[in-house]
This record gives structure tokens, C-alpha cells and sequence, in this order.
């Protein structure tokens, strides 16, 4: 994509290669809402954000939206778009994952060279400790001398533990048989972008059934089924991870990081941490070996370098 053109701006820096398996970053900070023109990729990619929120787009009235709850694949061959709800930008590790290493870690999920769309989901909605993983695996990249062996192993496991999120069970491709899953998924599309962009809202049932244009009943139901969780758990994630970036990448007080991610006591904000990622905010910030607060800061001024990726 050609920046100027398009008037977005992107910072790329690859991180790791190894065997075929490119590791990077991609920073966006968006002038506006609108993406670029198509775009499509040589290899399969996977997304995992780390902050901020985009949505591919990858036909009429089709598109996912990519936040840190979200892995998004990109397979390889098949025309996509970008645009940035909110105008809120993201990071992103990308993961580029070759057919020929797809075919010696989980061949079942490749239909040709891309990723098999009919077995599995183009998106996965992720547990704590998938994102957790992300994190971390981003951070030990950021470090100087990392063992390739370690490298590798986390960067399957990402993988492969996406992408058994993200295996669709039979009897619901029998059900959208006889339904409208488009319709049903722009629905709840148009629900998940309205909490990302403003998580810390105090959303009512009939604001976002409202937003979707149906009934409260109707998307409580519907989103249970094509999200995997309720409303109010997704509102609930979404916070913890907004907030889950702040406390690894600056020193604001935990208080003020509660309530600005929309949680009513510093004491509600810990319990719901850990409760959803097995430590509390304060023992995951004083955590050195995990989490390098320096390299986290020194990201978004570090150098931009040619990667691969999309955008």
C-alpha cells in the first residue's frame, strides 16, 4: 500500500524469521477512518493485536473487526480492505505463516495454500492466556538474544491454539444453512465495533440491540451463539484488555487505569483482572521477567523497517 496515497501511516519492524516463519509488527496510526484500496496477500497471515482496533473487509457488507479479544486471519490469495473504526489505530503482531509450514504444524486447516474457510473461522475470539501469550511473545522478541527454539515453540502454540478456536463445529454449518449468517454476522459486527471504540461506556441492552436494529432479545441470543460469550462478558473483556495494555506499557496509576477502562473501584478492576488472567494488575506489572516495561515504552519510537505484511 502506498501511504501517501492512502493517508494512513504505518510503522512495520520484523522481528523474527525462522524456517519460513516471519514474526513483525505492525504499528497504524490512522488520519482517518477510511482503509485503502484491495489488497491481498502472497502468504497466510495471522493477526493478533495488541491495542487499538481495525476491521477487514473483505467483501460487499462482509468484514471482522480485529481487536486484542480477536485473532483475524488473512489467507493467502484472497482480496481484503482495512478500515479503522474510531480512527483509534492499532499495534499488531503478525505472524506469516507459509503453506509449508501451515502443513507440518496443522495441515487440516489449509484448503490448497490458504486457510480451509469452510472448516474453520476467519476469526477467533481469544482466552486470557492466548493473549497473555501474545504479549509475551511480542516482548521477548523486543529483547536481544532470543532462543530460537523458544521462539518457534510459542509462535506454534499461538498458531495452532488459534486456529482450534477458530475450528467451526458441523452442526452450525448446518444451521446457517437454512439462516441468513451474513445478515446475523454484520448484526453482531456492528455491536463488537461499538464497544471496542468506546469500551468504558456504560452500554444499556437497548443502545446496542438499537445499533444492530434488532430486538435486546434477539441479540442476546444471537450473540451468545456467534460470539461464544454474552454481552455483557464482551463489554467485560474488552475493558480487561484496554486495561491489560496500560498496565504493561506505562505507569499510571492502577486506580486511574480503572476508571478510565470503565470499572467503578480499583477493588472491582483487580478482582475482574484476576479472575480473567490468573494474576492481579499489580503482580503482572512488577513481573520483570515477563513483561519489559522500557522495551514496551521505546516500541513506538523505534525505527520502521520493510516487512511483508498487510498494510
Amino acid at each position: 500500500m502506498k501511504i501517501e496515497q492512502h493517508r494512513q501511516l504505518y510503522e512495520r519492524r520484523r522481528l523474527y524469521e525462522i524456517d519460513g516463519l516471519l514474526i513483525g509488527q505492525v504499528i497504524a496510526r490512522p488520519w482517518s477512518v477510511d482503509g485503502g484500496g484491495l489488497e491481498c496477500e502472497a502468504t497466510n497471515l495471522l493477526a493478533l493485536p495488541i491495542s487499538g482496533v481495525f476491521t477487514r473487509h473483505d467483501g460487499p457488507r462482509r468484514h471482522v473487526l480485529a481487536t486484542p479479544n480477536h485473532a483475524v486471519m488473512l489467507s493467502a490469495g484472497v482480496p481484503y480492505r482495512i478500515s479503522f473504526p474510531g480512527c483509534i489505530g492499532d499495534l499488531c503482531l503478525m505472524l506469516a505463516v507459509p503453506a509449508a509450514v501451515l502443513s507440518r504444524w496443522m495441515p487440516c486447516a489449509l484448503a490448497g495454500d490458504a486457510f480451509d474457510t469452510k472448516a474453520f473461522d476467519d476469526h477467533a475470539l481469544l482466552p486470557a492466556r492466548t493473549m497473555l501469550a501474545t504479549r509475551r511473545l511480542r516482548t521477548g522478541l523486543l529483547r536481544a538474544g532470543a532462543d530460537p527454539l523458544d521462539v518457534e515453540e510459542a509462535a506454534m502454540q499461538l498458531v495452532t491454539d488459534v486456529l482450534r478456536l477458530a475450528r467451526r463445529d458441523p452442526r452450525r454449518r448446518a444451521d446457517e444453512a437454512t439462516r441468513d449468517p451474513r445478515r446475523r454476522a454484520r448484526q453482531v459486527e456492528r455491536v463488537k465495533e461499538a464497544i471496542t471504540v468506546d469500551p468504558a461506556r456504560r452500554w444499556t441492552l437497548d443502545e446496542l440491540a438499537g445499533i444492530a436494529c434488532v430486538s435486546p432479545h434477539h441479540l442476546v441470543h444471537t450473540f451468545q451463539r456467534d460470539v461464544g460469550t454474552s454481552v455483557y462478558r464482551y463489554v467485560l473483556r474488552t475493558r480487561l484488555a484496554l486495561a491489560l495494555d496500560r498496565v504493561l506499557g506505562d505507569d499510571d496509576d492502577l486506580s486511574r487505569i480503572a476508571f478510565d477502562s470503565g470499572f467503578s473501584s480499583h477493588s472491582h478492576f483487580t478482582s475482574r483482572f484476576r479472575a480473567f488472567f490468573g494474576i492481579t494488575p499489580r503482580s503482572l506489572r512488577l513481573d520483570r521477567q515477563s513483561v519489559d516495561l522500557t522495551a514496551l515504552r521505546g516500541i513506538a519510537s523505534a525505527p520502521a523497517a520493510t516487512v511483508p505484511f498487510a498494510r
